[in-house]
């Protein structure tokens, strides 16, 4: 459940326009950010790159890749001046909602092991861990693994 906030929300396809203010949000939000080439590149090579907004401002997107009936959650990211009001999940819900329509099976995912609020997020809508990735990302001590995450979807 959203928390009630005023104004209206809204989620629209991320445009080029957008790059500079998500890789602002990234830098904001994480210590290892996506550079905003990466931002550009996810939209550009088609990927479903969608931004969530509150009247006019971005406050969230997510980026998902779809191919092979299979569906892979890229990125996932609210704002800090946003978060825990339930907008994470309503995010969460939207991209899987989206992959299902567009008859992925299943939705994957990684996800650091000391993102606890994430991993809580993920499992509270029917994530289950599958496996891991070690080594996958930087980290201050050198590496941290990744969690893979799946859910089935209904199609």
């Amino acid at each position: 459940m959203i928390e009630h906030i005023g104004g209206e929300l809204r989620v629209h396809a991320m445009e080029l326009d957008d790059v500079e203010i998500i890789h602002v949000m990234e830098l904001r939000n994480y210590d290892y950010p996506w550079t905003s080439g990466i931002v550009r590149d996810c939209i550009v090579s088609g990927y479903e790159c969608m931004k969530l907004m509150h009247d006019d401002e971005i406050i969230g997107y997510y980026v998902l890749q779809i191919a092979a009936n299979e569906a892979h959650l890229l990125n996932i990211c609210i704002d800090k001046p946003w978060r825990a009001k339930g907008f994470a999940l309503q995010l969460l819900r939207i991209a899987m909602r989206s992959a299902a329509m567009q008859q992925a099976a299943e939705l994957f995912l990684e996800v650091r092991p000391s993102n606890k609020r994430a991993i809580k997020l993920y499992e509270g809508v029917g994530f289950n861990e599958i496996g891991c990735r070690p080594n996958y990302y930087d980290a201050k001590q050198g590496r941290e693994d990744a969690i893979v995450m799946a859910l089935y979807l209904q199609v």
